[in-house]
């Protein structure tokens, strides 16, 4: 944005912009560069940019299967990033790799990385430990990643997507909105009013474990009829008889395309995905009910679901709703941020804790 904008915005006179500006541009947090040609007459606009000495922050998104570590720039843009697959991995498999590329960028910018946000699979208890029990890790501690971090912050994937998506993707604007995010099963978090619902110890959007699923499938969480297992890739390979994926997002990704590109609606693969298609709708259906969700964003899996069986998931939606509900359901969009949600919102919620200390 330009200064004008940003004077516009916080609403202050164009003098009081300017001294602010110079203000940040001294503490090497902001600077002044050209816009990118607009193709009219007139003088060159310059807009507001983050400096290009200025303070970093480290975002770090785990999933089951991959990692992604980033240093990222104020206002979000990426200025370098590491990234690697450990399907299976024991979590001290998953540590060292990560560490190694946390520490090779920490050598390269030095003391400009300021801070660190990590997001993982499972849920995050306030003292930074990390319960992910469909990668079986236990009890993690999640600032052995970056253990003398000046700020460390960490969240679940779900629930810092569901911030991202709010604050600058498909969410943006709506007063309740749900999100859903299926990888190794289904994680989510509710967002009212711009801040995600975390619950009192921070384990709040678990809806992958609600008894919507098959009462006969027992959870890795212990519990029977789990949501989440029956709308991932294990659902979809137990329903084509073939054994327990390990990589379970790849292989449910690959069923996924096999059945979008099926020119038959009765091969197996296609059945498969129609089926836990049906499922994750009454699912949504249940949850909107519940919680008067305004809008509903899917990410992981979900989106590919959206995309290959959306009649099957409206359908199954439409008729879960309470009459309330269904002269204006709430819609059901894919997330806008896709994949780089969970890491958007690690480097978000990173720079939320950092800026204070900034000032």
């Amino acid at each position: 944005m330009t200064r004008a904008d940003a004077a516009r915005l916080l609403g202050v006179g164009t003098g009081a912009a300017t001294e602010l500006v110079s203000k940040l541009s001294r503490a090497a947090l902001l600077t002044q560069g050209p816009a990118a040609p607009s193709g009219t007459r007139g003088r060159p606009t310059t807009v507001l940019l983050p400096h290009p000495d200025g303070p970093l922050v480290l975002a770090v998104a785990i999933t089951p299967e991959t990692w992604r570590v980033e240093a990222v720039e104020l206002g979000g843009a990426t200025a370098a990033e590491r990234h690697g697959r450990h399907a299976g991995a024991t979590w001290a498999g998953v540590r060292g790799p990560v560490r190694a590329a946390i520490d090779e960028l920490r050598r390269r910018y030095g003391p400009r990385l300021r801070a660190a946000g990590i997001s993982a699979p499972g849920t995050v208890s306030p003292d930074l430990r990390l319960r992910a029990v469909t990668a079986g890790w236990h009890d993690v501690d999640l600032r052995t990643l970056c253990p003398d971090a000046e700020v460390f912050v960490a969240g679940n994937d779900a629930t810092l997507a569901a911030a991202a998506e709010s604050h600058r993707g498909a969410a943006v604007g709506a007063s309740v909105a749900l999100h859903l995010r299926i990888e190794a099963g289904l994680g989510g978090a509710v967002v009212d009013g711009g801040r995600p619902v975390i619950g009192a110890r921070g384990a709040a959007g678990e809806f992958g474990h609600m008894p919507f699923g098959d009462p006969a499938v027992r959870c890795p969480c212990g519990a029977r009829g789990c949501w989440g297992i029956a709308v991932d890739g294990h659902a979809l390979a137990r329903l084509l008889g073939q054994p327990a994926p390990v990589d379970a997002i790849t292989y449910a990704r690959r069923v996924i395309a096999t059945a979008s590109r099926a020119t038959a609606p009765t091969t197996p693969e296609a059945a498969a995905v129609r089926a836990v298609a049906a499922t994750l709708g009454r699912g949504i259906a249940g949850l909107v009910n519940g919680l008067d969700a305004d809008l509903v964003t899917l990410g992981g899996l979900g989106a590919d679901l959206l995309a290959t069986a959306p009649d099957e998931i409206g359908a199954a939606y439409r008729d879960g709703l309470m009459s309330i509900h269904r002269r204006s359901p709430p819609p059901i969009v894919t997330a806008a941020l896709g994949d780089h949600g969970p890491i958007a919102g690690a480097a978000e919620e990173a720079w939320s804790a950092l800026l204070p200390r900034l000032a």
